[in-house]
């Protein structure tokens, strides 16, 4: 799997110059890729689908997968999230609309921009990547992890966490 950086797009959305929406913590914190109960039979039956219309508060947020998305989630604004070396990724194009990603560090895999979830370990002195990372004067904000341009944020858990 092939991944590069990428400037930053712009926020946009509802979640542009103010605060962020209330699903997002929700998504953050959900547990993706585990095999769906509803349809324990079905292939392509992982949970990476995630409704940004059936949040609302003390409501329990599952992953669902493809078939529940069909079935109860047909007219509603669905995200899919994406897995990149073992982590939680989202298309830009899902999100940009919805959620003000200004800052957060974006990466091309598979020739689409997206953006990790979740802040990811950094591992120090390993190769190459490491020397290049510790070189870098750009830093997460809140976890420290290096970035390769001048981004605050390397996740939209860290941008969160800002708040």
């Amino acid at each position: 799997m092939m991944m590069r950086r990428v400037a930053a797009a712009s926020g946009k959305g509802e979640a542009a110059g103010s605060s962020l929406p209330e699903w997002l913590e929700t998504l953050l914190s959900t547990r993706f890729f585990l095999a769906c109960a509803v349809h324990p039979a079905s292939p392509r039956n992982e949970c990476n689908m995630f409704c940004l219309d059936c949040r609302s508060p003390g409501h329990p947020a599952p992953a669902f997968c493809y078939y529940c998305r069909s079935h109860r989630h047909a007219a509603h604004r669905v995200i899919q999230i994406r897995r990149s070396s073992y982590h939680d990724v989202v298309r830009v194009t899902e999100v940009e609309d919805v959620l003000d990603i200004t800052g957060v560090q974006t990466y091309v895999i598979n020739s689409a921009k997206v953006l990790f979830l979740n802040e990811r370990p950094q591992p120090r002195g390993a190769g190459a990547a490491a020397g290049k990372a510790a070189a870098s004067p750009y830093n997460c904000e809140i976890c420290g992890r290096a970035l390769l341009d001048p981004f605050r944020f390397c996740s939209l858990g860290c941008k969160d966490e800002m708040k």
